[in-house]
């Protein structure tokens, strides 16, 4: 009895954590989360880094406007997988480009 007693209390342990973690609304660890405001300041200084970045590596000349929407997903610092919206000459396309930032030591890099 008392060994089938233990049992059921490891058991009780192991799926109440589990049954909760189910109730959770919002974005699991590791993955990736809508942008509220793609407009919002630092947003957009994310999506010009990552146009300015991209003309040096190919001598482009593309031109940042905005951005249109985005993701984030938290790692060693964040990463931020943006659709860009940018000028090409006298064409409009969209790029997606993805930023890796880490503020606390000023490092961003476009993957």
């Amino acid at each position: 009895m008392n060994q089938r007693l233990c049992c059921l209390i490891v058991l009780f342990l192991s799926v109440v954590p589990l049954l909760a973690a189910g109730d959770r609304q919002g974005a699991l660890v590791g993955g990736w989360k809508p942008i509220e405001d793609p407009k919002e300041k630092h947003v957009m200084e994310i999506g010009q880094f990552a146009v300015t970045e991209y003309n040096k590596r190919s001598k482009s000349a593309l031109k940042f406007e905005s951005v249109e929407k985005g993701e984030t997903q938290v790692v060693s610092g964040t990463n931020y997988r943006l659709i860009l919206v940018v000028k090409d000459g006298p064409s409009t396309k969209k790029f997606e480009a993805v930023v890796w930032e880490k503020p606390r030591e000023h490092f961003k890099s476009l993957t």
